[in-house]
């Protein structure tokens, strides 16, 4: 395991404390953090709500929260006693920046440590309590500000938020959170790309002969159903989460692993991805929403019915085919999908390579398979190369496919951290490496905003879908047209 590197004494402050967001990922987080010895110090943990809560109550909230990711459920006295020390809670209104005084009182005379305040909020509240923490004095040369996604709507709202916030924190200390780029797996990317001399060379037009991005998953909607209706698993999903891992997927080398090396190359792809409008929209996309089913033997009902039974548009369900108008990945096309209430929660990447020019087996030509890599993001968090091999035994020249197939938990034996953890840390160090540069939202807005402008012109209709399936027939017919199949499903 990599050492563990203590992280210096910060005041964190989460804005949502009390919100769902919180106390699932970000408090368990931190306490996995303090208890493996990485958080020192009088480092303070300041959370923020509108609950008049006393400190009791609010521990006991987190108390909970904590003890339900541990494996075990046991949570140690002595642990606990340390890490409820670091807790304070304050009761405050985002938006009346005049009555702060509680928390500007409790975060005097540290203004030479690291602060930093994480917006676990709606996102019309990024702006408001930027210029809250500005205008009573709360931003110091050590601060940071997290923003969670979704970033806006589209790019003149993205764009608002960020003119907002930016008009506070300079740009250098504004962390836009995607919790998809703080996975071991897809850190991975990474290093099987350019660690590694067998695939570099191969990862390219030519050897490849398309890239397949799945995140899939078997919940439904459940009490996001209000927010959701508003905005839909193209900009839920495919605007961060899939763009990000198709920039890693399809992105040149770095010159280095600085940050701004990274996302330079990242910028390239988004910008490099061809446009989808009302002319070529139906061709290259895919909406559907789920129907009544049964998800691994449970019956759920619709998003229809979740709704209320009223009438909606929104999409639960996308998939894409994007073209990299470049000179790596010409012709070389992305599959992208993404959904709720689908056959199983599966998050993966496939690089597809091409078939061998020549077989010298023709008895066995139906049993030679391309190469393919896969990269396990969820659950099962891995990677597996398929090859082909002779069956063992004197009966005849036999061909299979085998796997090379490596999980990470089985090889490096121990708890993977939830990505919260790392993203925590990096925002505490003052590493933005894996966070998004503005131009990185603006472009990927940009090609969203898009598909949504051709969606609208075009009239696409919204296909229903079988909860548990993997989603509307449709998805399916992209890659028929194209004489290939989802991996999933084959």
């Amino acid at each position: 395991m990599a050492q563990l590197i203590p992280v210096e004494v910060f005041d964190l402050i989460i804005f949502g404390g009390t919100g769902d967001l919180a106390m699932r990922k970000l408090l368990p987080a931190l306490y996995h953090r303090d208890r493996d010895g990485q958080v020192v110090g009088d480092s303070r943990i300041i959370a923020i709500g509108r609950s008049a809560l006393s400190r009791d109550a609010y521990l006991q909230d987190v108390e909970k929260s904590v003890r339900a990711t541990l494996v075990d459920g046991e949570l140690g006295a002595a642990q606990w006693a340390a890490f409820s020390q670091r807790i304070h809670y304050v009761q405050l209104d985002a938006v009346a920046h005049q009555h702060w005084g509680e928390l500007v009182e409790l975060l005097r005379g540290r203004e030479q440590l690291t602060r930093a305040a994480y917006l676990a909020t709606a996102p019309g509240l990024f702006g408001p309590i930027a210029k809250g923490l500005h205008s009573n004095g709360l931003v110091t040369a050590n601060s940071r500000i997290v923003l969670e996604k979704p970033l806006g709507q589209d790019l003149a709202s993205a764009s608002e938020i960020n003119n907002q916030v930016g008009a506070c924190f300079a740009e250098n200390q504004i962390y836009r959170i995607d919790h998809y780029l703080g996975k071991e797996t897809v850190q991975n990317l990474l290093a099987l790309r350019f660690a590694n001399s067998l695939f570099e060379p191969l990862w390219r037009r030519g050897a490849i002969d398309h890239v397949q991005i799945t995140v899939a998953e078997e919940l439904g909607v459940g009490g996001r159903i209000e927010f959701y209706d508003k905005v839909g698993a193209l900009r839920d999903m495919v605007q961060n989460h899939l763009l990000q891992l198709v920039c890693l997927t399809a992105m040149e080398p770095p010159s280095s692993l600085h940050h701004d090396a990274v996302r330079d190359e990242k910028i390239k792809v988004l910008r490099a991805l061809r446009p989808i409008n009302a002319e070529t929209v139906g061709k290259y996309t895919v909406r559907g929403r789920y129907g009544a089913g049964a998800v691994d033997g449970v019956t759920v009902p619709s998003y229809s019915d979740e709704l209320g039974g009223a009438n909606s548009d929104t999409e639960t369900f996308v998939a894409l085919k994007l073209e990299i108008d470049n000179w790596r990945w010409s012709n070389v096309p992305f599959y992208l999908r993404t959904g709720k209430r689908l056959k199983s929660k599966q998050s993966e990447i496939v690089v597809q390579f091409q078939d061998v020019p020549h077989s010298i087996f023709p008895e066995q030509q139906f049993n030679v398979k391309a190469n393919r890599l896969t990269i396990r993001l969820q659950p099962d968090e891995g990677v597996k190369l398929s090859l082909m091999a002779k069956e063992p035994g004197p009966g005849g020249f036999e061909l299979r496919s085998v796997s090379l197939d490596l999980s990470f938990e089985e090889t490096f034996g121990l708890r993977y951290p939830d990505a919260y953890e790392r993203l925590l840390m990096e925002v505490l160090r003052g590493n933005p490496a894996l966070f998004m540069r503005r131009d990185e939202v603006d472009a990927a807005w940009e090609f969203v905003d898009g598909i949504i402008a051709g969606w609208a012109r075009s009239r696409q209709k919204v296909e229903s879908y079988v909860a548990g399936s993997w989603g509307p027939s449709a998805a399916s017919l992209l890659l028929d047209r194209d004489g290939r199949a989802w991996h999933a499903n084959d």
